[in-house]
């Protein structure tokens, strides 16, 4: 059975109470339910870990090294900022989506830039909770596909 850390970056744990007109009315807790349901329908195990500091994302990543099979993420903000996140997800050589709430392309300018896509197997952005799920499909798909 492939694990999978599900990485939650900074701001998501105020899901459901922030400006829920671009991120839904979903709590964290609610949308880790639906990936833990649909996780035991695929036959994988989710591991999800949130953070709002850039240096614990990394650590997370770097233990993911260790027992996972691959990385469904949403590093929120530091998506546009954050090449030291971009590194780790490159050093362990894990297959990671990468996965946004809102369509990041229709966003402020500064949101349409990705420092993470380039190192990830792809990007699903625009579905709310449902680009949680959608990238954790298309995980287990690549899973499949080796």
């Amino acid at each position: 059975m492939h694990a999978i850390l599900i990485l939650h970056g900074p701001n998501l744990n105020l899901l459901g109470l922030r400006e829920p007109e671009i991120y839904g009315s979903q709590t964290l807790d609610e949308i880790n339910a639906l990936l833990s349901d649909l996780a035991a329908e695929l036959g994988v195990s989710v591991h999800p870990r949130q953070s709002n500091s850039e240096g614990q994302l990394i650590e997370l990543i770097h233990e993911a090294r260790g027992w996972a099979a691959g990385i469904v993420c949403n590093a929120a903000g530091y998506t546009h900022t954050s090449v030291a996140l971009r590194d780790a997800i490159t050093a362990v050589n894990l297959p990671t989506v990468e996965v946004h709430l809102s369509n990041i392309y229709k966003r402020e300018e500064f949101r349409q830039r990705s420092l993470i896509a380039p190192v990830c197997i792809g990007t699903i952005s625009g579905f709310g909770a449902q680009s949680y799920l959608l990238g954790l499909r298309a995980l287990v798909a690549h899973f499949d596909q080796r």
